[in-house]
């Protein structure tokens, strides 16, 4: 096998992982919302246990992308694709550590009588959507869809303000209530933060393909 060969198979390899892991942050963001409405503290503490492995497996693939450039030493558009990789790790594993901060949220809740706002699902499907988009846009290094992640973010940001919103109006009719509205302002919040790693990483695809720096945020 030629040099060049074997330094694509490797970055094939790196690439199929870094997809897997942001599958697994959005699995981890998945439970945690499932763990906020259905009151569940110990799915919640699954996800914070979870969150352990994100952390250890962003790392493994974090050593064996240095151990790329140091064997290889790529120049050009290879180093940036390697650099893009290590960028896009990172965003990552922030996303999970936003999940993991609701599932801190829900046992801050523990068992309670008030009802979670439904827009809290439609801003978890959004961010799902956005995730979906961001890794088949990597995978396929499509910058037409890496694109379209701003706009998306755009809608997600849009119903986190209304929230917010809602839960302060809340405050000012149920003073009672805030410890509740704070832990949902929080969650709404780490939901807003992990769509905006997204774009990053979409920013990063539009890099990785155009060697230009964009601002999609």
């Amino acid at each position: 096998m030629t040099t060049r060969n074997q330094f694509q198979n490797e970055l094939d390899v790196l690439n199929e992982d870094i997809i897997e892991l942001a599958n697994a942050t959005g699995r981890a963001l998945d439970e945690s919302i499932d763990s906020l409405f259905n009151q569940d503290v110990e799915l919640a503490k699954h996800v914070i246990e979870n969150d352990k492995k994100i952390d250890r497996k962003e790392l493994e693939i974090n050593d064996k992308t240095i151990l790329l450039i140091a064997k290889q030493q790529p120049v050009a558009t290879d180093l940036r694709r390697v650099i893009t990789a290590l960028k896009i790790l990172t965003d990552i594993e922030r996303m999970g550590d936003n999940a993991k901060n609701i599932a801190n949220s829900t046992i801050h809740l523990g068992k309670n009588s008030s009802t979670i706002p439904s827009d809290l699902r439609q801003m978890h499907q959004m961010t799902k959507d956005m995730l979906f988009s961001a890794t088949q846009a990597f995978k396929y290094e499509d910058i037409s869809v890496a694109r379209k992640l701003a706009a998306m973010d755009d809608e997600v940001d849009k119903l986190y303000k209304t929230i917010v919103s809602e839960l302060l109006g809340e405050t000012a009719t149920h003073p009672d209530k805030i410890q509740y509205v704070m832990q949902i302002a929080f969650c709404a919040r780490y939901l807003e933060r992990f769509a905006d790693h997204i774009t990053n990483i979409g920013e990063s695809i539009l890099y990785l393909v155009k060697g230009e720096n964009f601002n999609l945020n």
